[in-house]
């Protein structure tokens, strides 16, 4: 089936889907996600904003080609949805599996927008709180 047929019925659907490509480090999965729009952006924690599908492609590739496998758990969401435009603020809690290593919560919002082919992210953005990293302490940091 052509990734690109897949129909996300809601922002929560996509989130979803999100996150399981985070996981799996599936760079076709991940960009089924998002919006085939030179508008989309992410920031990756402690890095640019990148801007457009292009780069926000190659951002996923690099990070997914590091090897690392990640574990995601999702925390304290606050979800704003309107009928075309869903805004999501939450934590995410990441972690390396096969690693010991306590990584620090990262805060994200996710912006997704409903068209003719469901819904689809436009922008993710994430950080690490320094509120947050302060709760964890001096945690090595992680890319994603």
């Amino acid at each position: 089936m052509d990734p690109r047929k897949i129909f996300f019925a809601t922002p929560q659907e996509a989130e979803s889907a999100f996150y399981d490509a985070l996981e799996r480090a599936d760079l076709e999965a991940m960009m089924t996600v998002w919006a085939e729009d030179e508008e989309i952006i992410c920031v990756h924690p402690g890095g640019q904003r990148l801007s457009g599908y292009a780069a926000v492609r190659e951002s996923w590739r690099q990070i997914f080609a590091n090897g690392a496998h990640l574990r995601v758990r999702i925390s304290h969401q606050v979800y704003l949805q309107g009928l075309l435009l869903s805004v999501h603020s939450l934590h995410e809690n990441i972690s390396v599996i096969g690693s010991g290593a306590a990584q620090p919560p990262i805060a994200a919002t996710n912006v997704y927008l409903r068209g003719a082919q469901g819904w689809r992210m436009l922008a993710h953005h994430a950080s690490v709180s320094s509120a947050l990293a302060e709760q964890i302490g001096d945690a090595p940091k992680i890319l994603h």
